[in-house]
Order: C-alpha cells, then structure tokens, then sequence
C-alpha cells in the first residue's frame, strides 16, 4: 500500500481538494519470528518478575510465610539488615515467622519503581519499598521506606528470588 492517496486536511480551507501522497507502510519494520518471540518473552519476564514483586509484599502484609518462602529458589537467601538474614526455604520461613508472626495485618506494603536487568534465565533488580501501619487511632502512619537490591533465577519456569538484600533509607523503630 506503499504511496497511497490520500486528502488529508479540512475540508475547507487552504487544504481543500489537495491530495498528498502517504506512506501508509512507514511504521512496519522486518521482524523476524524469532526476534518477535524474543521480544514477548521480554516482556513476559518482565510481567512475571513485577508480580513477584507483588507476590513479596501480598505474602508478608498475610502473614503466609509458607507463600513468601516459596517466592525463593531453593537455596535462594534473605539480607534483610537487624531483621536477620537466612538461607533457603526453611530457614527463610522461620526467619519470618519469628520476626513478623506478631503484627499479621498491622502493616502493608508498597511496593514501587522497579528497575530489572534481563539476562537469559537471570536477572538483577532494584525496587523501592514503604510500609503503612496503623496508628493508635487508626489512621495510616508511613513507618519505613527503603530498597530491595535482588538477584533473580528462572527455576522451573518460574522467577524467583536467590538473594533479596534490603536497605531502610528512612528509619522506622525497628533498631
């Protein structure tokens, strides 16, 4: 459809009656099935790996430490700073279940402005986190905003964390 013809403009006015040749084919590029699928697995990936994301604060703000444990690969690892730290499935489970077992539904998380490097079945990430609690009376008091620094693997078809650090930039009373 190269060179179509076409009126483009008001009826009225200095366009009236003029016709101008438009490439109607400008836009489409060579893009082989290969490189497409490369494309949409991109962009799979990074869906997938935005709801682990989502997945990590959902898990923690119920309370479901089996569900947040199984958002690590095997012998994926924790740094989370006076929190503690551990390794692999079970350790990270009881990790947080010491921890946070007490406050189930007293805290949420908001997870924001991803940033993901693609490598293959790998990857690396940075997102920001703030956490939300109730004050005495109720209200929604902001009592900590920090980053997560993580290092991600595709274990069976899945993305999930093999080490998660996490840094507090604004202090909360967590020593």
């Amino acid at each position: 459809m190269s060179g179509w013809r076409e009126r483009i403009g008001p009826d009225t006015g200095p366009w009236l009656g003029t016709w101008y040749n438009v490439d109607h084919d400008f836009w489409r590029t060579s893009v082989s099935d290969e490189q497409l699928a490369a494309r949409v697995q991109r962009l799979e990936d990074l869906l997938a790996i935005h709801q682990l994301f989502v997945d990590y604060g959902l898990a923690l703000d119920a309370g479901d430490f089996d569900a947040y444990a199984e958002l690590f690969a095997e012998d994926g690892e924790v740094l989370l700073g006076p929190m503690g730290r551990a390794k692999g499935r079970d350790e990270i489970k009881a990790l947080m279940t010491k921890t946070l077992s007490g406050g189930i539904g007293s805290s949420f998380h908001i997870v924001s402005s991803p940033q993901v490097q693609l490598d293959g079945d790998t990857a690396t990430s940075q997102v920001m986190w703030s956490v939300v609690t109730r004050d005495t009376a109720g209200a929604a008091r902001l009592a900590m905003i920090g980053r997560h620094r993580d290092e991600l693997v595709r274990e069976d078809g899945r993305w999930k964390f093999t080490r998660r650090r996490g840094y507090v930039d604004i202090p909360s009373a967590i020593p």
